[in-house]
Formats: C-alpha cells, sequence, structure tokens
C-alpha cells in the first residue's frame, strides 16, 4: 500500500507541469509590459521637457547658460518626473496598507542600501540620462540599455560572480551594438552634440548597472513593493534637494522658483504625471515578471526597452506630438535589436528555452 500511495498521478503531473508553463508565460509578458512601459516613461518625460515653461526655458531668448541648459534643465526634468513617480508609489503603498512597512524598511540596513542604490540610479542616472536624450534623441536609449552587461561586468568585480563564455559574448554583443549606434554619429549630417549624448548614455548605464548590482542585495531582503517605494521616494527627494540646488547655485539661479514653476505649468505637468506612473509600473513590472518568470529572462524581457524606448519616442514625440528628429537611421533599429539579442545571452543560455519547450511537451505527450 506504501508503494502505490507514492506513485505519481502522471495527469497531476502533466496538470501541474501546464499551470507552471503557463505562469511563467504570464511572467514573459508581464516581464516585455515592463521594457514598453520604460519607453513610454521616456516619451512623456521628454514630452514634458519640451512643453509651456520648458519650452521658453531651452528657447534662444531665454537668458540660461549653456551650463543651466544641459545639467540644471536635465536634472530638473528628472527631478520632476521621479517626484510625481514618488507620489504615486506612496499613494498606491497607502492604498495598499504598506505605508507602515515603507518606514519599519527604511530604517534598517537593506532599506539603506536601497538609498544608497537609489541616489546612485535616481539623480546621477536619471539626469545624465536626461542630458543623453536632450542632446542625442532616442539613439541614447538602447546606449542606456547597456546597464545589464555592465552590471553583469560590475558583479564580477564588486561581488567576484562569475562570467562564463556565454556570458562574455552576450556582453561583447551588446558593446557590439552600441558600436553601430555611435556610428550613426560619425558621419557630416550628425548633430554636433550627438557623440557627446551618448557619452552622456553610457555614464548612466553605468549608474543602473552599479544600481541594479547593489539593489540585489536590497531586494533580496525586502519586498519588491516596498523596496521600489523607496527607490523612487530616495530618488525624487535627492534630485530636488541635491542636484536641482548644486547646478542651481554653479548657475547662480534660485532653484525654488524654478522648481515652482516646473510643478505649476499645466501644459506640462500632466505628461510627467503620466511619465512618473509609468517609471514606478515598470518597476513593478520588473520585479513582478522576475518573480513569475525568473530573473534572468525578466531581465533579459525588460531590456527589449532598447527597442521600445526609440519606438516609443517616435511614435509619441515624432508621430503624436509632430516633432522632427526622433527617427532613427535603419542602423540604429537593427543595433537596438542586437542589443537585445545580447541581453539575452547574457541572462541566459538560449538553448534552455528549447529544452524547457521540448521537455514540457514530452511530459504533455
Amino acid at each position: 500500500m506504501g508503494q502505490t500511495s507514492g506513485v505519481l498521478n502522471p495527469a497531476a503531473v502533466v496538470a501541474k507541469n501546464r499551470l507552471a508553463a503557463e505562469f511563467r508565460r504570464k511572467g514573459i509578458v508581464v516581464a516585455l509590459l515592463s521594457g514598453l512601459l520604460y519607453g513610454f516613461y521616456t516619451a512623456f518625460m521628454t514630452l514634458g521637457m519640451s512643453k509651456g515653461v520648458w519650452e521658453v526655458w531651452y528657447g534662444a531668448k531665454s537668458g540660461l547658460s549653456a551650463f543651466a541648459v544641459m545639467y540644471l534643465l536635465s536634472a530638473l526634468g528628472a527631478a520632476t518626473t521621479d517626484t510625481c513617480s514618488a507620489v504615486w508609489a506612496l499613494g498606491i503603498a497607502g492604498f495598499r496598507g504598506r505605508l507602515g512597512d515603507f518606514f519599519r524598511c527604511i530604517k534598517t540596513k537593506p532599506g539603506m542600501v536601497m538609498v544608497a542604490a537609489a541616489i546612485i540610479g535616481g539623480p546621477l542616472a536619471s539626469t545624465a540620462y536626461v542630458v543623453g536624450l536632450q542632446k542625442a534623441g532616442s539613439l541614447v536609449v538602447p546606449i542606456s540599455a547597456l546597464c545589464p552587461a555592465v552590471g553583469a561586468i560590475l558583479g564580477r568585480f564588486m561581488f567576484k560572480q562569475h562570467l562564463n563564455a556565454r556570458m562574455l559574448f552576450g556582453i561583447a554583443i551588446c558593446f557590439f551594438a552600441s558600436f553601430l549606434i555611435g556610428s550613426t554619429g560619425l558621419g557630416d549630417n550628425a548633430p554636433p552634440n550627438l557623440l557627446l549624448g551618448i557619452f552622456f548614455g553610457f555614464i548612466a548605464a553605468v549608474c543602473w548597472g552599479t544600481e541594479g548590482c547593489v539593489c540585489g542585495y536590497g531586494t533580496s531582503l525586502i519586498d519588491p513593493e516596498v523596496g521600489i517605494t523607496i527607490r523612487q521616494v530616495t530618488s525624487g527627494l535627492s534630485n530636488l534637494i541635491i542636484l536641482v540646488p548644486v547646478f542651481s547655485m554653479i548657475s547662480k539661479i534660485d532653484p525654488v522658483g524654478l522648481v515652482a514653476q516646473s510643478f505649476t505649468d499645466s501644459s506640462a505637468m500632466p505628461w510627467f504625471i503620466l511619465a512618473g506612473l509609468s517609471a514606478y509600473l515598470t518597476f513593478m513590472l520588473w520585479y513582478k515578471g522576475n518573480a513569475m518568470c525568473g530573473a534572468a529572462l525578466g531581465m533579459s524581457c525588460n531590456g527589449t526597452f532598447s527597442f521600445w524606448g526609440p519606438f516609443c519616442c517616435w511614435l509619441v514625440l515624432g508621430i503624436g506630438a509632430g516633432y522632427d528628429g526622433w527617427d532613427m537611421p535603419p542602423i540604429a533599429w537593427v543595433a537596438a535589436v542586437i542589443m537585445v539579442i545580447g541581453i539575452f545571452v547574457i541572462a541566459m543560455n538560449p538553448l534552455d528555452l528549447l529544452k524547457k519547450k521540448s521537455e514540457g511537451a514530452y511530459e504533455a505527450a
């Protein structure tokens, strides 16, 4: 009788495998949505920075110095978006009864790790990303998508994580794709600041890659929803109280008046609010997708923003708003797709997908 009770029911095994496969497929869809929403976050933020008072600030008669236009306005745009995202995060956490967890966790060591990572990925990465967008347009998006490759390299030195031949090959693919994108700035018709913008996009990738390494520790001990709230609140506040005042002081501009104009502009704020919501959702769906289909595959699916970013910018800014300069040359589109392939190779062995598919078909038979 003991032997009989220990025999697995074949129908139950098949049903379990089907449920696991369905759960994994849903996780892939969720992770892909996170990459898509990152594209809309980029597009909405950039559109907000072209409306109302922003149009005046970027105009030839604004009276702002070149330093203020490049760095101060970029920091202010990132601060406005991140603050809106923080408000969304706190509001949703309050609605779900998680504010108590937020205040408790932020005082712990993992919470402080999340705060440190958010400072790297918030004021530093976000401002560099916005500077790159203003100078090089949507070409910066796939460059910033190098962050998984950068994270893998930094993880080798910071945490002694192993880099095998497959991961090194994936990193090589990503950097080859970034070289293809950068080559578009070598022609005679390239904008004068294109290479500078691509450089800032790479700085953003380094900062986000560092944040990803550090956050791996924090999110292993903190609920992802609480961790994301810590991240967004820290990013928004540090942008507002550190980076914007510092750049304002260098530019000899009143930061309070500048921030007040940004947050009270009725033409731009709706787009910043949408950008903040998109930023919050892209992080939430990324973590949820990782939990459903595995961190490696989830990271790969999220990395498709190297394609979705330029596509959403072209859709929202080029077609929707009618702005020129948001299309990409064919080589850049090809390079964005190559970048996605490279990210997948870094994160996982592509042959594993075929193995799991064949195993599932065999078990179902």
